[in-house]
């Protein structure tokens, strides 16, 4: 096993617990590897710090597995999938469920989704790669699916030097697979649709709308196939209109509506939400409920500011449009937009629309995507939902 030896002082990041070194804080490689393989890591006084993946070519060039000297082998494959499918035992309905969140889960890079009988993946690192067969055979050992279908057509395997790839895994996978939230039918469609086929990190705080709700005009922007507005719908909305830029989207919103007797109450229009809300907005049109769940405005550090303009914006068009007493439930599943600074967004928001924001909850992604406090990363998603009152 070959040796990767940080350069002095790099170690601190490893002893905080954060699974990710980057190929600048390594000083050497000793010993004979291939891209991928499992090298043991050293401070440069030469105390073992981890076992990780190696891959030179990415950024982040090693992916910590274990901070113990023990095998990472099939067997340490099969622990880390059991641990992380009763974790979810726990509290999770797993026919609609992120069964495996990547580092969170101490299996790097790995997605595993699960809607209905089938399963989604995605290996997004070389190293985890390796080892995609005995994690399709852990998940089948454990969940008993009917079939396990890879998404592998993400452009962030190139960086690891990995092609992009879809295709069956193990048994029978159909076109698309109907799943239950919160009560609510969906149509998944695991093949084409965006990520794996559906968003299930909102899961809990799509539940946790309906005090809001009932009884209300609810406006739901950048909608996708219509999870929030269906929810909304669900739970007693009096009417729901869903905005979103892809009329394919808006197609299997309402489809999704029709699958749920719904179409009556909850619509869709294919818009740019920015124009929606602007015309709405400009025209004096009220909601009692506006959502706004964008997808995320910035990738990298580099765009934070712009990301910044854009959600100040809509957050702004939605709060001039909201009667005394109106809701906001706003959303941001950008990386590089930390909790605090999304909340002082919003509060800027406020203050030009000229309103007082009562704070009701700040929540997170769904507990099937837990969080690492030694890895800021995988907190990703922001959803405040807040009450409004004229100055």
């Amino acid at each position: 096993m070959a040796t990767a030896i940080l350069h002095p002082g790099k170690e601190k990041r490893v002893f905080t617990r954060h699974p990710w070194i980057f190929r600048s804080d390594i000083d050497r490689v000793e010993g004979e590897f291939t891209p991928g393989d499992v090298v043991d890591v050293q401070s440069a006084r030469g105390k073992f710090l981890a076992r990780a993946f190696y891959n030179p070519k990415s950024q982040i060039a090693l992916r910590v597995m274990t901070y113990r000297q023990e095998p990472v082998d099939r067997d340490l494959i099969f622990r880390r999938v059991r641990e992380a499918v009763n974790y979810r035992r726990a509290f999770a309905d797993l026919s609609s469920c992120r069964m495996i969140f990547a580092e969170s889960d101490r299996l790097p890079a790995l997605i595993a989704d699960s809607f209905g009988p089938v399963i989604v993946i995605q290996s997004l690192a070389l190293g985890m790669e390796r080892f995609k067969r005995d994690v399709v055979d852990a998940l089948v050992e454990e969940l008993h699916p009917e079939g396990i279908w890879e998404r592998n057509d993400v452009p962030v395997r190139e960086l690891e030097g990995l092609p992009q790839m879809t295709g069956l895994l193990y048994g029978t996978v159909p076109d698309r697979v109907e799943i239950r939230e919160n009560g609510v039918r969906f149509l998944v469609d695991v093949k084409q649709g965006q990520k794996t086929g559906f968003f299930l990190d909102q899961k809990e705080n799509r539940a946790a709308i309906a005090p809001f709700v009932r009884g209300k005009r609810v406006l739901d922007c950048f909608c996708h196939t219509g999870s929030f507005a269906l929810h909304a719908g669900y739970f007693g909305a009096q009417e729901v209109t869903g905005v979103d830029i892809s009329e394919f989207a808006c197609d299997c919103a309402r489809e999704n509506a029709a699958l749920n007797h719904l179409e009556d109450r909850v619509h869709f229009v294919a818009a740019n939400a920015f124009d929606f809300l602007g015309e709405k907005s400009r025209a004096g049109e009220q909601y009692d409920v506006i959502i706004l769940d964008p997808p995320a405005f910035t990738k990298s550090r580099s765009t934070v500011d712009s990301a910044r303009r854009g959600y100040k914006e809509i957050n702004l068009r939605a709060l001039k449009m909201l009667p005394p007493g109106g809701y906001l439930i706003t959303c941001s599943c950008s990386q590089h937009i930390l909790p605090g600074m999304f909340q002082d967004i919003v509060k800027e928001a406020a203050a030009d629309a000229r309103v007082l924001l009562r704070q009701v909850e700040f929540r997170t992604q769904g507990r099937d995507h837990p969080i690492l406090p030694a890895s800021p990363e995988t907190q990703y998603l922001k959803c405040g939902i807040y009450q409004v009152f004229p100055l």
